[in-house]
């Protein structure tokens, strides 16, 4: 099955170096030879039946897609520009065939458009799909973007609508992917967009002093973010840029603030700059869909300002795997 995936996938072998890289798939370990001009961003992300995915409603391609793009994105929020990958693979038996080929396809659609190459990796039997991405990038020694920077006073920005790909899970949880009027609101869900671009800009013009990618919606990142840098924020509800619902599918759960809120797997990036910086911000690739939501303050707390002046606590109400265990 590896010579299978090396089919599909861009991937390096012996004779395949590129971008440091001297031994990649066909030994027992790829072997890096990184720049000495830049360090190396390493992160991991695992995707799993049943939890990340439905074997009955997601096609293969979307998982291959998404199972690289949700890591790579990491590399995004810290600035990266992404080079090779390392995928390991349980696979139940029935799907060692075209499942497999599908799943290969999309990620090779991905590693494509992220200019990334398969080193390496694990391919092992299970009762159901769970596939781990480890992604390798490269940055300017002391330019990555940490989550730890926010200062008070920052502002805190968005790097497009929020709320899109909960939008697009709601449509597949409700058979509805299918219609042709809706098929567009599915691809954020699908084949996330990833702010790769955005993300090495704000690292490299040294913009950005704090950042992370949304991928468990803003009530639950924007608290990681804060933590990590010892403040807190208001963020203003009228300033939250979410997306508009279809006659069709106004239901009373999908309310465009909640999705927007708590919604995940939207993969924009959350990041922080001093005021000072908002003028060269409109140079930034993407300028025209970077909102600022908020501000960083000194008390720990993360206050949500309704437009009528209100300010209540935001309750971290998305997605939690080990949401209710002690």
């Amino acid at each position: 099955m590896i010579h299978r995936l090396a089919r599909i996938i861009p991937s390096a072998g012996f004779e395949g170096h590129s971008g440091g890289l001297r031994v990649g798939i066909g030994d027992d370990a790829a072997i890096l030879r990184p720049n000495t001009g830049s360090e190396m961003a390493i992160s991991c992300d695992s995707c799993l039946e049943g939890v990340h995915f439905h074997a009955k409603l997601q096609p293969p391609e979307s998982v291959g897609y998404k199972s690289l793009a949700r890591a790579t994105s990491d590399l995004a929020a810290m600035g990266a520009i992404p080079s090779h990958f390392l995928l390991t693979l349980a696979l139940p038996p029935e799907k060692t065939g075209i499942w497999l080929d599908r799943f290969a396809k999309g990620m090779a659609r991905a590693a494509r458009r992220f200019h990334m190459n398969l080193i390496g990796g694990d391919i092992s039997r299970a009762t159901r799909v769970l596939v781990s991405v480890t992604v390798l990038g490269k940055v300017t020694p002391g330019k990555a973007v940490l989550r730890s920077g926010a200062r008070p006073g920052d502002l805190v920005y968005v790097s497009g609508p929020l709320g899109r790909a909960q939008l697009g899970l709601e449509i597949v949880l409700r058979g509805l992917s299918g219609s042709a009027s809706l098929r567009h609101l599915v691809q954020q869900h699908f084949y996330p967009e990833i702010r790769l671009r955005l993300g090495n800009w704000l690292a490299s013009h040294r913009i950005a002093s704090a950042m992370m990618d949304l991928s468990d919606g803003l009530s639950m990142d924007l608290p990681r973010l804060c933590n990590a840098s010892g403040v807190g924020a208001r963020i203003f509800e009228a300033k939250i840029p979410r997306i508009v619902i279809p006659r069709q599918l106004h239901m009373p759960k999908l309310d465009p603030l909640g999705l927007a809120l708590h919604g995940g797997e939207d993969y924009e990036l959350l990041f922080t700059i001093p005021p000072s910086e908002v003028r060269r911000l409109s140079r930034a690739p993407g300028a025209a869909s970077l909102k600022m939501v908020g501000e960083i303050t000194r008390t720990r707390e993360i206050l949500l300002l309704g437009s009528d002046g209100s300010a209540a606590k935001l309750p971290s109400l998305g997605w939690d795997h080990f949401r209710g265990v002690k």
